[in-house]
């Protein structure tokens, strides 16, 4: 008599063992991993080399006249940075105000209005990515042709149009990848309550996105205040004299201050130059610490 399986019952398993496939997974896994790792540590050392250097060369300069006191018009001993570091705030500071607007509403139209086959919202993205990848001595040409050619004046004011194209990719991309993060349940419920879109994008989602918006503004200044290439071009011409005109004359900045000192064939020039590095590369670490805790903090708090 012929008996016939019951398909329901539990069939044997057959024991898992490695096989030569499964071993060469195991050690190419490994190998990339320790391949990344390595990558990694060898990015840490290379910054804490170049810390290292500037503040073992730089720290000797650091005295509250250096920082408070304008360089020396002929070159020599003392004197400070403060004219330069009066003249790239107000640089930055001006391309900051002119980006920040533009950067956060174009995000807000690609995220919030534009459709999602919207030709109109392709060609922005398309535009940011170009702009991103533009060399900066290219911005600073187009800039110099644009605004020095045009009033035959170098400037502040048209170093910060050159800084402001650096910044704008930075700061549109980081706001549309924060608004992105905003929980698609708010945009419904303002739907569902009949709420406009404008007024529920700027009483909802703008104040969620916030701290992302904040911390991706602040890389951008971070990014521009260490900007040398467009300086040179547009607003290399200035006088050591502090001054707040941002319109009318070239103003001193630190990266130029640092280029100009490190060429000419002075010792007290090379050591403010150090000095000068190592504060600029002070401000920019700061800038992103802050930045990466803020954002740190925002996520936390929309709990993402």
């Amino acid at each position: 008599m012929s008996t016939v399986s019951d398909p329901t019952s539990p069939q044997p398993i057959k024991s898992l063992k490695p096989s030569g496939n499964l071993g060469r997974r195991a050690a190419v896994s490994r190998l990339l991993v320790g391949g990344a790792t390595a990558s990694a540590l060898l990015a840490v050392a290379v910054l804490a080399i170049v810390v290292f250097g500037v503040v073992v060369r730089g720290i000797h300069a650091l005295t509250i006249g250096f920082l408070t006191k304008d360089p020396p018009q002929f070159g020599g001993a003392g004197g400070g940075i403060a004219s330069a570091i009066v003249g790239s705030a107000l640089i930055v500071g001006v391309a900051t105000v002119i980006t920040v607007p533009i950067g956060v509403l174009g995000a807000i139209y690609v995220t919030e209005f534009a459709g999602p086959r919207s030709r109109t919202a392709r060609a922005v993205r398309t535009s940011l990515d170009l702009m991103q990848g533009l060399p900066t001595v290219v911005v600073g040409l187009f800039v110099f042709g644009l605004i020095v050619t045009a009033t035959n004046t170098e400037s502040g004011f048209a170093g910060s149009i050159a800084l402001s194209i650096i910044m704008l990719p930075l700061v549109a991309r980081s706001t549309q990848e924060v608004l992105l993060l905003v929980p698609t349940g708010l945009r419904e419920a303002a739907d569902a309550l009949g709420v406009a879109r404008w007024r529920s994008v700027v009483r909802m989602i703008v104040p969620a996105a916030m701290g992302g918006i904040v911390t991706g503004t602040i890389l951008a200044v971070a990014r521009a205040a260490g900007e040398t290439a467009p300086l040179l071009i547009v607003d290399g011409i200035y006088t050591n004299s502090t001054t707040i005109n941002v319109f009318g004359h070239g103003m001193p900045n630190i990266p130029v201050l640092i280029w100009t000192a490190s060429e000419a064939a002075d010792p007290n020039g090379f050591a403010r130059a150090w000095g000068a590095a190592l504060v600029l590369l002070a401000v920019i670490l700061i800038a992103n610490v802050g930045a990466r805790v803020l954002l740190a903090r925002s996520r936390a708090r929309t709990g993402q």
